[in-house]
C-alpha cells in the first residue's frame, strides 16, 4: 500500500509540473499518459519489470512517441525480459519480437539525432531473436538497415544478412546476382570498418563472411563469367568494373583465372591503373599458365611499389617464393620465403615446409657427406614446418622421413675425413644456399 501512495503521489507532482504549453507533449489525455509514465517507472528503477510491464504498455499506448524517450528505451529492456520469460510460447514470443523491432523503428524515426545507434541495436536484436527463426525477414530487415546507415552500421549485421541471404539462395529465393552485388557492398563496409578502426572481432566477421560467401558457392566461376561477361563487353575500358571481376574471380575457391574474361579484366586494370594489386593480379594470370618466370617478375614488380602494405608483402613474397622454386629459381626462392615470414609469421608453417622441400631438392658438394649435408637443413626446416602448422605434420613427417634416408653413414663419412660427432654445430653451403644446422647420421 505504501509503494502504490509514493507511486500515486509521484504521478500528482509530475502532472501539477505539465505546463499548458506541455500538454501536446503528453498527446490528448496528458493526465492518463503522465500517470502511468510514473506508474511503470517507479517500478522499472526497482528492476520489478513484471510489474512495470502493464503500466508500461498503457503509457505506451496513451502517450505520444514523443512524450519520453526513455519510454522507448525502458520498452526494449520490458520486452526482452517478456521474450525470455515467454521461449516456450512461440506465437506470443514472435509477436513480442515482433514490438521490440517497431520500438527500434519508432525511436529511430522520432528521435533522427539517435538514429545509428537505435538502428545498431535493432540489428542486435534481430541477430539475436530473429536471424534463428526467419531468414527471410532476417535478411529483409537487416538489408534495410545496411541501406539507411551505410558505413555507420555495426559489421555483425553485415554478416547476418549474408548468412540470411546465401540461405535464401539455396532454397531459390533469391539469385546468384543478387548475391554476388550483395556480398560486394558488406565487405567493402566491413572492410572499411577494419580499416577505420582494428579489432579482432571485425577481422573475424571478415574472415567468416568471405569463408561462406566461398563456400556457399554462389560465386561459382561459371556464374561470374556469366554475370560480368556482358557487362564487360559492354564497357571494356570501365576501371572499377575490371577491377571488381579481378576481385571476385580470385574470391572463389576455385580456380577461376584460366578464362579470356579474366585475362581481358586484369589487363584492363594493369593498363588503367598500374600498382602493385594489378602486378599481383598479373603474376597469377602468369602462374595459371605455368609461365612461372613471368609470374615472379610481376611479384617482384608489385613489391617495389612504396605504397604496399606489409600484409601484402608478405603475401606477395610467399606467392614470389613458390613461382620461383616452380621456376628453379632456388636462392630466390628460399630468400622469398624467409621473407614472408618475418613480415607476418602466419605464413611460418607453409614457408618452412617450402624451404624444407628448396634444400631437400637442391644437390652439390664434391665428396661424400657434401653431397648429403643438405637433408640434415632440408629435416630441420620440415620440423619448423609441422610445429608451427599441425595441419602440416603428415606431409612433414613424410618428407622427414624420405630426407633422414639420404643423412651420410657414419662409416662412410669417416672414410672421407668427416669425423664430427652427431649433434655438431655445422654451416651447411649449397647451390648458392647457406644455413646452420647440425651433424646427423642415417640409423
Amino acid at each position: 500500500m505504501k509503494k502504490i501512495t509514493s507511486i500515486l503521489l509521484a504521478a500528482v507532482a509530475l502532472l501539477s509540473s505539465v505546463t499548458a504549453s506541455a500538454q501536446g507533449k503528453y498527446g490528448a489525455d496528458s493526465a492518463e499518459c503522465i500517470k502511468y509514465l510514473s506508474y511503470y517507472q517507479e517500478y522499472y528503477k526497482q528492476k520489478n519489470y513484471a510489474e512495470a510491464i502493464p503500466s508500461w504498455r498503457k503509457a505506451y499506448q496513451i502517450c505520444p512517441p514523443t512524450a519520453n524517450q526513455n519510454m522507448l528505451l525502458n520498452g526494449t529492456t520490458l520486452l526482452r525480459e517478456q521474450i525470455r520469460k515467454n521461449s516456450n510460447n512461440v506465437i506470443y514470443r514472435n509477436a513480442l519480437i515482433d514490438s521490440l523491432l517497431t520500438l527500434h523503428d519508432v525511436r529511430a524515426e522520432y528521435y533522427p539525432k539517435y538514429q545509428v545507434i537505435t538502428l545498431n541495436n535493432k540489428a542486435q536484436d534481430i541477430v539475436k531473436y530473429l536471424a534463428p527463426i526467419d531468414d527471410e525477414r532476417t535478411y529483409n530487415e537487416c538489408k534495410a538497415i545496411v541501406e539507411v546507415l551505410k558505413n555507420q552500421v555495426k559489421p555483425i549485421a553485415c554478416l547476418f544478412e549474408l548468412k540470411a541471404a546465401v540461405e535464401l539462395y539455396k532454397i531459390g529465393k533469391l539469385d546468384a546476382e543478387t548475391i554476388i552485388s550483395d556480398y560486394q557492398t558488406l565487405s567493402e563496409i566491413v572492410v572499411a570498418a577494419e580499416a577505420a578502426e582494428p579489432d579482432e572481432n571485425t577481422t573475424q566477421i571478415r574472415t567468416d563472411m568471405e569463408s561462406l560467401f566461398i563456400s556457399s558457392q554462389v560465386a561459382s566461376c561459371e556464374n561470374l563469367v556469366s554475370l560480368f561477361t556482358p557487362r564487360y563487353e559492354a564497357a571494356p575500358d570501365d576501371l572499377e568494373l575490371a577491377k571488381n571481376i579481378v576481385k571476385m574471380m580470385n574470391a572463389t575457391n576455385e580456380d577461376c583465372t584460366d578464362n579470356d574474361l579474366y585475362l581481358k579484366a586484369v589487363n584492363t586494370t594493369y593498363k588503367l591503373e598500374p600498382n602493385h594489386s594489378s602486378a599481383y593480379y598479373l603474376s597469377k594470370l602468369y602462374a595459371g599458365k605455368a609461365d612461372y618466370a613471368t609470374a615472379v617478375k610481376y611479384l617482384e614488380e608489385a613489391l617495389g611499389y612504396e605504397d604496399v602494405d606489409a600484409a601484402s608483402q608478405a603475401k606477395y613474397n610467399y606467392e614470389l617464393a613458390v613461382n620461383a622454386f616452380k621456376d628453379r629459381q632456388n636462392a630466390k626462392s628460399y630468400n622469398a620465403a624467409l621473407k614472408a615470414v618475418e613480415l607476418d609469421e602466419s605464413y611460418k608453417g607453409k614457408s618452412y615446409l617450402l624451404c624444407g622441400t628448396i634444400w631437400g631438392s637442391i644437390s652439390g658438394g664434391s665428396d661424400y657427406v657434401e653431397k648429403r649435408e643438405h637433408f640434415w637443413v632440408a629435416v630441420d626446416y620440415m620440423q619448423k614446418a609441422k610445429a608451427a602448422d599441425e595441419s602440416l605434420t603428415e606431409t612433414a613427417n613424410g618428407y622427414i622421413a624420405q630426407y633422414a634416408r639420404n643423412f651420410p653413414d657414419k662409416v662412410e663419412a669417416f672414410m672421407v675425413n668427416f669425423d664430427k660427432p652427431e649433434g655438431t654445430g655445422i654451416v651447411v653451403s649449397c647451390a648458392g644456399l647457406s644455413c646452420s644446422t647440425t651433424v646427423r647420421y642415417a640409423k
